[in-house]
C-alpha cells in the first residue's frame, strides 16, 4: 500500500518533490553522474523505498501537503461556514462530506444529495481531508460536542 501511494505521489509531484523537498531527503542521492533533475522516477522510487519507514512517512506527508497546498477546488472564506474548508463556490464543508462518508453515505448518494457538486469536487475534498487530517478531525469533534 505504501509503495502504491509513493508511486502515485511520485508521478504527480516529481518536479515539486525534487525542487522543494531536498532538505528532507538528505539520505537520497542521485548517482554520481546525475543531477536531481535527471533522476528517473524509477531511480527515485528505489531510493525512497530504501529509506526507513519514518523517513518514508515524512516524505509522504510533505508531498501530500505540496499536492494540496493549492487546495484546488477548496476554499476558506471568512464568514462563510465559520471559515471552514468548503467546496469552492458552495457552503458544503469538507468536514461534512468526510463525516457523511464515515457514516456510510456513498459518493453516489452525496452527488445525488448535492447535485451542484461533481465527482471532481469530491476528489478534491478527499485530497484536502487527507492532507489536513488534524483540521478536519478538530472541526468534526467541535461539531459533535456543540
Amino acid at each position: 500500500m505504501i509503495s502504491a501511494i509513493i508511486l502515485l505521489l511520485l508521478f504527480i509531484t516529481h518536479s515539486a518533490f525534487v525542487n522543494f523537498h531536498r532538505d528532507q531527503l538528505a539520505t537520497i542521492k542521485p548517482s554520481p553522474n546525475k543531477s536531481w533533475r535527471s533522476m528517473t522516477l524509477k531511480e527515485l522510487e528505489n531510493q525512497i523505498l530504501a529509506l526507513p519507514p519514518t523517513e518514508k512517512a515524512e516524505i509522504i506527508q510533505s508531498l501530500t501537503k505540496t499536492i494540496s497546498s493549492g487546495a484546488k477546488g477548496i476554499s476558506k472564506t471568512p464568514g462563510v461556514c465559520g471559515g471552514e474548508a468548503c467546496i469552492a463556490g458552495t457552503r458544503i464543508a469538507v468536514w461534512l462530506l468526510v463525516e457523511a462518508r464515515r457514516i456510510g453515505i456513498s459518493e453516489a448518494q452525496l452527488l445525488q444529495d448535492y447535485p451542484h457538486i461533481t465527482a471532481a469536487d469530491l476528489v478534491n475534498a478527499w485530497a484536502y481531508a487527507d492532507a489536513h487530517p488534524e483540521e478536519i478531525e478538530a472541526v468534526i469533534h467541535a461539531n459533535e460536542i456543540a
